[in-house]
C-alpha cells in the first residue's frame, strides 16, 4: 500500500510539473482523489502544500463513479431521473389529448430514452437490472397507449402497437457494436488498453465479480450463437459484426 501511494503521489507530481511547464496550475480546491478497490483504502496525496481529499463518489461526464467500482447506484440513478422525466411530462405530453401519438413518441425517444440509456455501453445487464430497466421503460409506455397492469397486456404487444423496439434490445446491440468498435482499435489507444488490462495480483476472497468484457463475451454467445473461439475473427470484420447485429432477435417477453 506504501509502495502504490509513493506511485500515485510520484504520478501526480509529474503531472503537476508537466502543468507547470505548459503554463497550467492544479486547483487543489476543485480537484478531488477517488481509489477504486472492495475494501476502504486511505491515500494522503498532496498537491503543492496543500492535501487533497480523497471521495467515495464523483461525477464526470454525467456518470456517477463508486470507490467500489460498481455501476449499481449509476443505474439505479438513472431510473429515478427517469421516472422524474416520466412525472415532469405526465400531465403536458404523456396524458394530454392534444398531442399526437407520433408527437409523444418522439418526445419519448428524444428526452426519455437518452436520460435512462445514458452511459449504457459499460453496462452489465443482470437480470435485475433488466426488469429495472424495462419496468422504467413500460411505465411511460404504458401511460401513452393508455393501458394498465391490470389490463394484463404484454411489454410485446404494447411494444409492438407502438411500433417501438424494446430498449433491452437497443442497449444490447449498442454493448456489442461497441464491444466490435473496442476490439477493432488499434493498439495504444486508452479504452482498448483498458479493456485488455488485466488486475496484477491475488484476486480477493469471495464470489467474483463480473467483468464487463466477460459479460459482453458471454452476451455475444448467448445473443448471436458465436463461439468465443470465433468472435474475435467476427467482431473485426466491421462489414460483418454490423449487419449481424441488426439481426440480433429481441428476448422472451417475461410478461
Amino acid at each position: 500500500m506504501a509502495s502504490s501511494a509513493c506511485d500515485l503521489q510520484h504520478s501526480l507530481d509529474r503531472f503537476a510539473a508537466e502543468c507547470e511547464a505548459a503554463g497550467m496550475r492544479i486547483s487543489t480546491s476543485k480537484s478531488e482523489a477517488m481509489v477504486l478497490s472492495r475494501k476502504p483504502m486511505e491515500y494522503l496525496l498532496q498537491g503543492g502544500n496543500e492535501s487533497i481529499p480523497q471521495v467515495k463518489e464523483f461525477k464526470y461526464l454525467g456518470i456517477l463513479f463508486v470507490s467500489e467500482g460498481t455501476m449499481e447506484r449509476e443505474i439505479g440513478w438513472r431510473i429515478g431521473a427517469a421516472e422524474a422525466v416520466l412525472h415532469s411530462l405526465y400531465r403536458t405530453v404523456v396524458t394530454k389529448r392534444e398531442l399526437s401519438q407520433k408527437a409523444k413518441l418522439s418526445i419519448y425517444r428524444a428526452v426519455f430514452v437518452p436520460t435512462l440509456t445514458y452511459g449504457h455501453e459499460g453496462w452489465i445487464m443482470t437480470e435485475r437490472t433488466r426488469s429495472r430497466v424495462q419496468s422504467a421503460e413500460m411505465g411511460f409506455l404504458r401511460r401513452l397507449a393508455g393501458v394498465s397492469l391490470r389490463d394484463r397486456v404484454r411489454s410485446s404487444v404494447i411494444c409492438e402497437d407502438l411500433r417501438v423496439e424494446s430498449l433491452l434490445l437497443c442497449v444490447e446491440r449498442i454493448q456489442l457494436r461497441w464491444f466490435g468498435h473496442l476490439v477493432r482499435m488499434p493498439p495504444g489507444r486508452l479504452p482498448r488498453e483498458v479493456f485488455q488490462a488485466r488486475p496484477a495480483g491475488r484476486r480477493p476472497r469471495g464470489r467474483p465479480r463480473t467483468r464487463w468484457r466477460d459479460y459482453v463475451s458471454n452476451l455475444a454467445w448467448e445473443r448471436i450463437g458465436i463461439p468465443q473461439s470465433e468472435l474475435v475473427n467476427v467482431r473485426r470484420e466491421k462489414d460483418v459484426w454490423g449487419p449481424l447485429l441488426e439481426l440480433l432477435p429481441p428476448r422472451p417477453d417475461p410478461g
